[in-house]
């Protein structure tokens, strides 16, 4: 049963989640700051993957509403290429386009502080754009190591 991080990748933090296709459920785990350079920010999750011990990394993709690619998909693919050389995990892109509004809409009925409400965002991002990858149909793919989640 491969387990997998989903990152929501910004640049002021890197939300995480974690989830197993197994079980079928993403969980919010933790937010990096993002500020550092990208070594630091691999290294960084590297530590987390090892922590929480993930077989794959699923990384969300902005991408335009049109599909296209912009300027922030293509930071976001060099974090991820960094990310796999230097772990050696495979690593997925899934379309990221409206997490951030769902993770939001989803804190909005605890009523917590806009402070308090950025600290959680992100790895409540992470945990959408996780889910919505173990929710896929694989198409009798193994969802392990080869599957293309691109959308």
């Amino acid at each position: 049963m491969p387990r997998f991080m989903g990152i929501d990748y910004g640049t002021k933090r890197i939300g995480l989640a974690v989830g197993d296709t197994d079980a079928g459920v993403a969980s919010p785990a933790e937010t990096i700051d993002a500020r550092a350079g990208v070594t630091d920010q691999v290294r960084a999750v590297g530590s987390a993957a090892r922590e929480y011990q993930v077989d794959a990394f699923v990384i969300g993709l902005p991408l335009n509403m049109d599909g296209t690619e912009g300027d922030q998909a293509k930071v976001t693919r060099e974090f991820g290429e960094a990310l796999a050389r230097t772990t050696g995990r495979p690593v997925h892109y899934w379309d990221e386009r409206l997490s951030s509004r769902s993770a939001r809409e989803l804190l909005q009925p605890a009523g917590l502080t806009h402070k308090k409400r950025r600290a959680v965002e992100d790895s409540i991002a992470a945990q959408v754009i996780l889910q919505g990858f173990l929710d896929a149909p694989s198409d009798g793919e193994d969802k392990g190591t080869e599957r293309a989640a691109e959308q």
